[in-house]
């Protein structure tokens, strides 16, 4: 059985990182980008990762290009932006594709478990994020109109 500790990610200084490393932990895991309309949802993914760290729990952030060319920047421009603008602490990875040939392993992973509105898996725009329990396993999908403020009920049900 595949989980998403199963997977490796480039991080946003461009080392191999493994999500192995999150193991026992849930997780919420965005496809972000800088320069979106839904870009101010990084106030609310930072106050999730302060609130619920301690207890186990990170928000991991995947720019995105796909979607409008909203995260044009390279990976120390998005990390400087992330940084200055919202104070993002949780951890950001390398920008990937999550749509198509080229997306990322885990984007088709996650996709693949938990399927988006009317049987449609394709990621449909920056924001959409995945809550994935403390074994792995993907619990729920959220689209991109979904606040994060509004999945803390759901956060704290995982780590119950």
């Amino acid at each position: 059985m595949t989980t998403a500790y199963d997977f490796t990610a480039t991080d946003i200084d461009g080392q191999p990182r493994s999500l192995g490393e999150f193991q026992g932990k849930a997780l919420l895991i965005v496809n972000v980008a800088s320069k979106c309309g839904f870009t101010p949802q990084y106030t609310g993914l930072e106050k999730l990762q302060r609130d619920y760290a301690a207890r186990g729990f990170d928000v991991l952030g995947f720019p995105c290009d796909q979607f409008g060319h909203q995260e044009p920047g390279d990976e120390a421009e998005i990390k400087n932006f992330c940084s200055l603008t919202y104070d993002v602490t949780f951890p950001m990875f390398a920008k990937v594709d999550v749509n198509g040939d080229a997306a990322h392993p885990l984007w088709k992973w996650l996709k693949d478990e938990k399927g988006g509105l009317l049987g449609i898996d394709a990621i449909k725009w920056n924001f959409t994020k995945f809550l994935v329990g403390r074994d792995g396993r993907v619990l729920k999908r959220y689209a991109p109109t979904d606040k994060p403020e509004s999945i803390a009920k759901d956060i704290e049900a995982a780590l119950a």
